[in-house]
């Protein structure tokens, strides 16, 4: 009998029709010679500094640090002991004479399994089974194609090795400027970079001083030509002054053909990027919609790092295509092309997983009992096939210099020879946004020959300031994360920037979760607990450049171009040399001053918000910044102590915390927080 271990249940229950596990078991199906059972994720999980013993227990301090597990210990996660048992028996008994490993096929689904497998004592023989569809064929394809999960190994030693580097790096530096500058603090190895990258952001935005500046306009009749930028307002107005009424002639025309390819298909980062500039998606509400599509088999694959397809997906994405338009009859347009799928492809660039795509049951799906948000980006993906295997967009680029007494004026147009791509991405927008397109017309400038004259022009000055930077949005956040720290790569590395695509949201949730950073509206901006973080933290441990380079051999690591044991000595040496060098307190770098913000529920006395966060000054025991071990961001605080509902999601539940407290006994203490209530 061989027993099939999946990520999670509703992954399972994919599989179960395939293998013809029908009959019901307490945690795992079973028939048909196979049994199919399943973690909830990750069932267990590596040692907390704590757990290792009274080294590394009690009040931190300089002495315990730094932090080196000689062996790497595991425990069963909390809440996941009675699936950890079924799992275990299951793997050890006699009548199993194979596991076949279906947990997701990428670093983290790799660790979920091993973790498991090795904690369980179990030695049986393993194969892998590498999927980027749940639909049924690709379930059986992927059967007939199982390997040995030695095949894995190097995959397996990238998410250890990721693992290890967190905690290494996370424990420590969170330890040593805890301590050093006598607040709590929590530092991470992608988290710090990303925060240090969104407080610099604020900070050009916050120092940003506008510059003015001017130009003189030319009013030619049916196009205005302007100057070049001009600091000097007196000279500008002369310049007007100069040139109004007096005659101005054609003294240049440039024309240049030019050719914008059709966008790629989308990768998970390039796919939250886009919901959320449509929809204001977060990053993890974008990922957890494309999860739930996948494992309603309309999807394929959602953590992929690939915008490209493989060679032997030709037919498949032609099929893709026609299926979109069926089941999206409102993208149809006037373009008459026949797709190229070719430009998707290339080998070189799947590793792992291909680029997102719908799947063929979006044809025999009814789409309209799709919640919105599911909805929404499924009409994204699908959109992106249309445009990424249509026809290139072709304008011409026009610059025409007008000269009025010896001063050149410049206007730029565009007229459209074929319109291409564009013509499919003006109705998908039309679609998605329910507003008429823009006509791309509107740039083109009339016909003119060069020496065509134009008499009495009219000439004015214009006042114009630099615009600030923008504050980020989680779009233009995840391109920063995306791209952080690759100056000296060159351009075709595989692995870039700040975290993976399958990572890249949780770090941004952890950082608000934490109270580092908030949302307010599209955008996100670092807190006062952030910029105090960032502040107390030195080059070394804020660097997107050096996270980037860990990145970067992790992925070699992957590839077994790397050493894992090198990759782990190297981190190590970091952290000792962090730790000799920051073992001294600090008391001036992070400020601690408090501020009054309301009055707490519970016992009317003031709360504040301190260096440690916001407390009740009457001490009587009210958790005012956490929710069952969830941290509230700063404005959900000051919601509650207006007396307004907040609300979060958790694992697609919604949960609403009311400006009330409850009161909770655990292990013989009474606990006092929010209340709460399910949605």
């Amino acid at each position: 009998m061989k027993l099939v271990i999946a990520e999670k249940p509703s992954v399972a229950k994919a599989l179960c029709p395939v293998l013809g596990t029908t009959i019901k078991k307490n945690g795992y199906m079973q028939g048909n010679d196979y049994i199919v059972s399943w973690c909830f994720g990750h069932l267990v999980g590596m040692f907390m500094p704590n757990d290792y013993g009274e080294q590394w227990s009690g009040k931190w301090s300089f002495e315990q640090l730094p932090m080196f597990p000689q062996t790497w210990k595991f425990k069963i996660n909390s809440g996941c002991n009675e699936q950890f048992k079924i799992l275990k028996s299951l793997m050890n008994d006699r009548n199993v004479s194979e596991i076949i490993c279906a947990t997701d096929a990428d670093r983290e689904g790799e660790c979920i399994f091993r973790y498991v497998y090795k904690f369980s004592g179990c030695r049986k023989p393993v194969k892998r089974l590498w999927i980027s569809s749940l639909e049924e064929k690709a379930i059986r394809d992927g059967m007939k194609k199982l390997k040995d999960s030695s095949e894995y190994d190097n995959l397996y030693q990238a998410g250890f090795c990721r693992a290890k580097a967190d905690w290494l790096v996370g424990m420590n530096a969170s330890r040593l400027f805890s301590v050093r500058h006598r607040i709590p603090l929590t530092l991470g190895r992608v988290q710090t970079p990303t925060l240090a990258i969104i407080v610099k952001r604020d900070n050009d935005v916050k120092n940003f001083v506008k510059q003015k500046y001017f130009t003189v306009d030319l009013n030619c009749g049916n196009f205005i030509a302007v100057s070049e930028r001009i600091d000097d307002e007196i000279k500008a107005q002369s310049i007007a002054d100069m040139c109004n009424g007096k005659n101005a002639f054609v003294s240049e025309i440039k024309k240049e053909l030019k050719t914008a390819n059709p966008p790629k298909l989308f990768d998970l980062t390039t796919l939250q990027r886009e919901a959320n500039k449509f929809f204001g998606y977060t990053a993890k509400q974008t990922l957890d919609y494309l999860q739930l599509l996948y494992e309603a088999k309309l999807t394929t694959y959602p953590r992929t790092d690939s915008q490209y397809l493989s060679d032997d997906m030709e037919q498949t994405a032609i099929k893709a295509v026609s299926d979109v338009y069926k089941a999206f009859p409102e993208f149809k347009n006037e373009l008459s092309y026949t797709p190229d799928i070719k430009r998707c492809i290339n080998n070189k660039k799947v590793s792992g997983h291909h680029a997102i795509l719908p799947t063929e049951k979006i044809t025999v799906t009814d789409l309209s009992g799709l919640p919105e948000e599911q909805k929404n980006i499924l009409m994204l993906v699908s959109a992106q096939l249309l445009l990424a295997t249509s026809i290139p967009h072709k304008y011409e680029n026009i610059k025409v210099t007008v000269n009025c007494e010896n001063i050149l004026f410049s206007a730029n147009g565009k007229t459209v020879r074929e319109y291409g791509w564009k013509l499919i991405e003006e109705r998908i927008k039309s679609v998605l946004k329910n507003k008429d397109s823009i006509d791309e017309n509107n740039s083109a400038l009339p016909e003119m020959e060069q020496g065509q004259t134009f008499n009495n022009v009219s000439v004015k000055k214009s006042e114009h300031f630099t615009a600030p930077p923008k504050t980020y949005t989680e779009d233009t956040l995840l391109s920063a994360m995306e791209h952080a720290g690759l100056e000296n790569y060159d351009e075709n590395s595989e692995k870039k920037g700040l975290g993976t695509p399958a990572t890249r949201a949780a770090t941004i949730e952890g950082l608000v979760a934490h109270g580092l950073a908030q949302r307010k509206g599209k955008q996100i901006f670092a807190t006062e607990k952030g910029i105090n973080l960032i502040n107390c933290c030195p080059e070394e441990v804020k660097s997107p450049k050096l996270t980037s380079d860990w990145e970067m051999q992790l992925q070699q690591i992957e590839h077994g171009e790397y050493s894992a044991e090198i990759f782990i000595n190297e981190i190590i040496s970091f952290i000792e040399e962090l730790c000799k060098k920051y073992k001294t307190v600090d008391d001036n770098t992070f400020k601690s001053e408090s501020k009054e913000t309301g009055n707490c529920p519970n016992c009317g006395k003031p709360v504040e918000n301190g260096k440690f966060g916001y407390y009740c000054t009457g001490k009587c025991g009210m958790n005012i910044a956490k929710v069952y071990g969830r941290e509230l961001t700063e404005t959900q605080i000051k919601k509650l102590l207006e007396g307004k509902e907040i609300s979060y999601t958790s694992n697609g539940r919604k949960t609403v915390v009311l400006p009330k407290t409850m009161r909770n006994e655990y292990n013989g203490r009474i606990y006092i927080q929010w209340q709460t209530k399910k949605d």
